[in-house]
């Protein structure tokens, strides 16, 4: 038995060690650049010119905290950053609070062109965002939206919306008819049965939407670069700003992008065990 349980074990490090080298070394390559930028902004501008980032591994004098008690000092880059925060924050409540109603109601309920309407929602998803880039702007220029946070919030709804539909309906309508109909025979009514029953069994589902949309908006340049004006210009706005003089400011720009970075890492390895079961939800029946 200990001789078969050694040999076994032997065979499944020889047959699986190649894909785990590899899988490390992939691994490492992609936190390279990641632990270079983590690096630099814990340098000086003076470092950061003069050499490069590996030599702080070194040589520890060069960290300092300076970068970041001087960003956050900074009025444009918290004004950018609070503006991030109030564009991201509405956008993923919006879009998460109608793409479930719109869901249920694809999914569970029945209506005059109910089909042929989710096949337009499904048709939204090959649009890309630039071909309404500029009768938008015209629209929200006519209407006084145009630079404002409202308007930014607007356009990034309206365009996460078909996806957040399309995602939610195909996990809504796996939920078992049978706890729908136990509900309504209780005397649950249509927001009874979306709230108290829905809601809680499609958790995955919108912590997954969740983590999507907050990590679209919350680094979207585009969009920012069209409809935002200088004093309602998020994050990735301010440090793109900072490129033009990027020599003299890359002691402002690795701070400021790596700040922009961990923000959603945050949220991802937050939600991360709901967004696995989401991204697995039907996938076995």
């Amino acid at each position: 038995m200990s001789t078969e349980s050694w040999t076994s074990r032997l065979v499944r490090v020889v047959t699986r060690g190649p894909a785990m080298i590899f899988l490390l070394i992939v691994g490492s390559a992609w936190l390279i650049p990641a632990v270079g930028l983590l690096v630099s902004s814990f340098r000086t501008g003076s470092a950061n010119s003069s050499s490069g980032w590996w030599t702080a591994l070194t040589n520890p004098s060069q960290f300092t905290l300076d970068n970041y008690r001087n960003l956050l000092e900074d009025s444009g880059m918290v004004g950018a950053l609070w503006n991030t925060v109030l564009i991201t924050v509405p956008v993923c409540i919006l879009v998460v609070l109608i793409a479930s109603m719109a869901a249920y109601a694809f999914a569970w309920m029945r209506f005059p062109g109910r089909d042929g309407l989710f096949l337009v929602v499904v048709a939204l998803l090959v649009v890309p965002l630039q071909v309404a880039l500029i009768p938008v702007a015209g629209l929200f220029g006519r209407i006084g939206l145009f630079g404002t946070i409202p308007g930014v919030i607007l356009f990034h709804t309206a365009f996460g919306l078909p996806f957040a539909i399309f995602l939610l309906r195909n996990f809504f309508i796996g939920i078992p008819r049978d706890l729908l109909e136990a509900a309504r025979m209780d005397g649950a009514g249509e927001f009874l049965v979306f709230t108290r029953v829905i809601l809680p069994l499609g958790t995955p589902a919108i912590a997954s939407l969740l983590i999507f949309q907050f990590v679209w908006v919350w680094n979207d340049l585009l969009v920012a670069m069209v409809f935002a004006r200088t004093s309602s210009a998020p994050l990735t706005v301010f440090v793109r700003d900072q490129l033009r003089q990027f020599g003299s400011n890359i002691d402002v720009i690795a701070p400021g992008a790596f700040l922009q970075m961990v923000i959603p890492l945050i949220v991802f390895f937050a939600f991360q065990r709901y967004f696995v079961q989401g991204l697995l939800a039907g996938s076995v029946k």
